[in-house]
C-alpha cells in the first residue's frame, strides 16, 4: 500500500511558465453556496481579483485552505476579491461534488465564492493545471501574476504563511511594479474528464 507521501508524489503537478498580460475570459459558474450563477464582471475587485483553482480533497489545498480564509479576508476591504472554482470530474471524484463543496465553503466560511466549473472550460481557458493554481488580475483584469501562494508544502515543515501571493497584493495596492516573476504553484493535477 503506497504511503501519503506516494499518493502526493504521484499525482504532484507544477504550473508551467505562461506569458503574463492576458485578459481574464468571462465566465458565468454556479456558486455552489448561493446555488445561482456568478459573472466574472460582478466577482472583479476594484483593484486586483485573485482566482483560485481549488477542490475538496487535494491535500495542497487542505494544506493551504485556513490561510485563504485569512488572505481573503485581510484583502476584500483594500478592493481586492478572490474567486474560488473547482473545476474537477465529480464524475470520479465524487468528493468535489458541488454539494460537498457547499459543505466545505460554508464549514470554513469561505468569504469568497466557491464557484462549480461544470463542464471544464473555465479551466481549459484560464490555463489552470494544478490545485492550488492562483492568478492575480489587475483592475483591468489583466494577468499580473500567475505562480504559488509561499513556498510551504506538505511535509516540508515550512508554514503557510501566503507571502508570495502578498507581495503581490501589496505590491498592487502600493502601486509597486511588479517583478513578472513566477514561482510555479504545486499540487494535485486538475481531474479532468476523459
Amino acid at each position: 500500500m503506497a504511503t501519503f507521501e506516494q499518493i502526493i508524489l504521484m499525482s504532484l503537478t507544477e504550473t508551467r511558465k505562461i506569458a503574463l498580460g492576458f485578459k481574464a475570459p468571462k465566465f458565468s459558474l454556479l456558486d455552489v453556496v448561493r446555488n445561482e450563477q456568478r459573472m466574472l464582471k460582478d466577482l472583479k475587485g476594484e483593484r486586483a481579483t485573485v482566482f483560485m483553482f481549488i477542490c475538496n480533497h487535494c491535500p495542497y489545498v487542505i494544506h493551504v485552505r485556513e490561510e485563504l480564509v485569512r488572505l481573503a479576508n485581510a484583502y476584500k476591504l483594500k478592493g481586492i476579491s478572490f474567486i474560488a472554482i473547482s473545476s474537477n470530474d465529480v464524475e470520479n471524484h465524487p468528493q468535489d461534488a458541488p454539494e460537498l463543496m457547499r459543505e466545505i465553503a460554508q464549514e470554513f466560511n469561505f468569504p469568497f465564492p466557491y464557484l462549480y466549473d461544470e463542464t471544464q472550460e473555465v479551466a481549459k481557458s484560464y490555463q489552470a493545471e494544478c490545485t492550488p493554481d492562483f492568478m492575480v488580475f489587475d483592475s483591468e483584469l489583466k494577468c499580473v501574476y500567475r505562480g504559488r501562494l509561499d513556498d510551504s508544502t506538505p511535509g516540508n515543515d515550512i508554514p503557510v504563511s501566503g507571502s508570495d501571493l502578498r507581495k503581490v497584493l501589496n505590491d498592487i495596492l502600493a502601486g509597486n511594479k511588479l517583478s513578472g516573476e513566477q514561482f510555479p504553484s504545486m499540487g494535485c493535477n486538475i481531474k479532468w474528464k476523459s
